[in-house]
């Protein structure tokens, strides 16, 4: 298993990055908040899980430990894979998710693109019991701060639409509410930006 990664951040993405490690590139998916730690030319360390399957190996990276343990947690609920443990923690973070489902807060957890009433509420019953350690962990998520330089208007709101949709948003759906929210802070940086959009769509669930 390739538990983290060390060395010169070469690429960012909206939903990934890569990380030259000895001559090799490594690509990984990661939340907003995690990419918005790295800075290209910099030397970064990112925790990784490297998930398995017949076809693929795909790395998923995260900025704290916790995260990539609640990762782990999400995808013991059956019906529930990596992708969508991702989403979850792009909208949440770990702290966020432990008090959602500890509080059996189905609407909430229903702000997860791809998370339905039922699996929200399969969410509250199978994990409730196992999030608990994660709760403290929300007020130093709730504090990081990301200072990535925003691109023109028009490219950020494609970019954040685009990677919205790549979440389980709609184009309909999320454009608006991106438009919205960088007409509310044009100076937003593209991950302050997809946050905001998402705790909006959020709340329209």
């Amino acid at each position: 298993m390739i538990a983290a990664l060390r060395g010169e951040v070469i690429h960012i993405g909206l939903d990934h990055g890569v990380i030259d490690c000895a001559g090799v590139g490594y690509k990984f998916l990661a939340t907003p908040k995690t990419l918005g730690t790295l800075r290209r030319g910099e030397q970064a360390t990112v925790l990784t899980n490297l998930v398995v399957k017949e076809d693929s190996l795909t790395l998923y990276g995260f900025s704290a430990d916790e995260d990539r343990e609640m990762f782990h947690v999400l995808q013991s609920v059956s019906g529930l894979g990596p992708k969508l443990a991702l989403a979850a923690l792009s909208v949440m973070g770990a702290g966020e998710l432990a008090a959602a489902i500890g509080g059996e807060d189905v609407k909430a957890l229903q702000s997860i693109p791809g998370v339905g009433k039922r699996m929200a509420q399969r969410l509250a019953l199978e994990l409730k019991d196992k999030v608990a350690a994660f709760a403290p962990s929300e007020a130093a998520a709730a504090g990081s701060v990301d200072t990535a330089v925003a691109p023109a208007g028009g490219a950020v709101v494609e970019s954040v639409t685009e990677a919205l949709i790549g979440l389980g948003f709609t184009d309909k759906g999320a454009r608006p509410v991106v438009e919205s929210a960088y007409a509310d802070n044009p100076d937003a940086d593209t991950s302050s930006l997809l946050r905001a959009a998402l705790a909006q769509l959020g709340k329209k669930k």
